[in-house]
């Protein structure tokens, strides 16, 4: 249960926070904030929830954790009323609104040991340009809980939440509600389970605020229901991921099972040269006797084709399927490590007992839409932390030339040949290792006319040194500064790139 107007006024007189500082804001996930405020001696962390039912403002002594990647509130906080000094701080009628009013002064930047005299100076500087002045609205309603920094004629300059549906916009005034009088009574709760059990087991602490009553009372019950919650979530992703991963190993190894029969199209290549006397031009099998087994078979041919012809077909089907087997191998064993990684991660998060770090973790597992890599022709490979992207053709070439790579990313072509464009992307301040440039000669010459010579010249320089060529083919370009590589083709990084 969210609290109620009575404990909120009740938490606000204990906190005092008239004169303080705003010296830190910390956002650790997308339904709480904290605020470190300080004035002297006084060093407070400020914590409020706008989860539903665990709505409240209360101080914590325990660490509030940082979140990975800025989020956009917390920096726009940031930006706005740190260092600020807090005028005012209480709530608006009985309505669990708190209205905390905030003075910025100049470029004064607050650090504890100077507190009385910068207060001091912002006093003396109120009138002078530069001073900012800011009202913090925390509405705490369960299921439309939200925080409003507005301008001093309480303009929105932002929101926790952006709720355009509800008026609750950027630019517009905010509307506070109209008091409405109630008979209801809203009695402050004495926690009593909590602190007797806190008491307990520490017989020597002082009596307990009523911030440090609700601080507890929410960090036990309502982290444990959160942590629930979390690891709910978290068992599901996990069996999505894994029955994804477990059916596309089972079909590797559907596959594999179904190349493992590659022996026979050689042996009926032989047979087809063995009986190729019996080619009538016509009919669509072949029928002999295997001299293996000594039974009749039917193999099916291309009447149009010579005996010669029809075995070349076997022949390349056998050594397709032998050399895919290879390929195969790689795959599952990569497959099967996934599955390890999967499990280990699973395992982490599992005996994870913080549910902010547990709902950062997770937050990990599932990219927003705005940080999904953006799609682009061509086929992307990762090695070692090293992006390299292939164009298979002109268009592709031309596409990525246009839309996609950078000055500073390097170009991969091969000499005398048609073939596509190969780019290493560029990680500031790192140099190309040999071993990159390398397994990208051999995307270079795998793409290319020189492919079946297992060889070739190429040349490498930086997208920033490539000329367009005037009149020529679409993605035709032009190096210089090129430096020159030679590649012959080497099969275990062709199985490590899954080619």
């Amino acid at each position: 249960m969210s609290l109620n107007c009575n404990e909120i006024d009740l938490i606000l007189s204990e906190l005092d926070l008239t004169g303080s500082f705003v010296q830190e804001i910390v956002q650790p996930n997308f339904a709480s904030i904290a605020l470190y405020t300080y004035k002297p001696g006084e060093p407070k962390t400020v914590f409020i929830s706008l989860a539903a039912g665990e709505c409240r403002i209360c101080e914590t002594r325990r660490k509030i954790t940082k979140n990975e990647k800025p989020l956009r509130f917390n920096e726009m906080l940031k930006s706005k009323i740190k260092g600020a000094r807090i005028i005012s701080c209480k709530q608006i009628e009985k309505d669990r609104i708190v209205k905390i009013e905030l003075e910025k002064a100049g470029t004064i930047y607050v650090m504890p040991q100077a507190q009385q005299h910068a207060a001091k100076k912002a006093k003396s500087l109120q009138d002078e340009d530069g001073d900012d002045f800011f009202t913090l609205y925390i509405r705490l309603w369960s299921n439309a809980a939200n925080i409003f920094l507005c301008d001093k004629d309480d303009v929105i300059l932002d929101s926790f939440y952006r709720r355009p549906a509800k008026g609750e916009k950027t630019g517009e005034k905010l509307i506070l509600p109209e008091s409405k009088p109630t008979d209801k009574e809203f009695p402050v709760r004495e926690f009593a389970e909590t602190t007797e059990a806190y008491v307990q087991s520490h017989p020597d602490y002082p009596n307990l605020s009523f911030n440090q009553k609700v601080d507890l009372y929410y960090s036990e019950n309502a982290a444990q229901s959160s942590l629930e919650s979390l690891l709910e979530q978290a068992e599901k992703w996990y069996e999505s991921h894994k029955s994804r991963q477990e059916a596309a190993l089972q079909r590797l190894k559907e596959k594999r099972e179904s190349f493992k029969n590659a022996v026979q199209y050689k042996h009926q290549g032989d047979l087809i040269l063995s009986y190729g006397y019996k080619l009538d031009g016509s009919s669509n099998f072949l029928e002999c006797e295997d001299f293996e087994t000594g039974k009749k078979i039917c193999i099916k041919i291309d009447p149009k084709k010579s005996a010669q012809e029809n075995a070349a077909s076997y022949y390349e089907t056998y050594k397709k399927q032998t050399s895919g087997l290879e390929n195969l191998e790689y795959d599952i064993e990569a497959a099967e490590k996934s599955l390890e990684e999967l499990e280990k991660q699973y395992q982490h998060i599992i005996t994870e007992k913080n549910p902010i770090k547990l709902e950062q973790i997770l937050r990990k597992t599932q990219k927003p839409k705005q940080q999904e890599k953006k799609s682009h022709p061509g086929l992307d490979f990762l090695i070692d932390g090293w992006q390299i992207i292939v164009g298979r053709d002109a268009t592709e070439n031309d596409e990525l030339l246009r839309h996609t790579v950078k000055g500073a990313d390097m170009w991969l072509h091969v000499r005398d040949y048609h073939g596509g464009y190969v780019f290493i992307k560029n990680r500031p301040g790192k140099t190309v290792p040999l071993e990159i440039l390398l397994y990208a000669g051999n995307l270079a010459v795998y793409f290319s006319k020189a492919r079946k010579n297992g060889s070739a010249d190429l040349y490498y320089t930086q997208v920033k040194h490539l000329r367009r060529a005037k009149n020529a083919p679409k993605g035709t370009v032009l190096p210089t500064n090129e430096k020159n590589l030679f590649i012959k083709l080497d099969d275990a990084k062709i199985r490590k790139l899954g080619i």
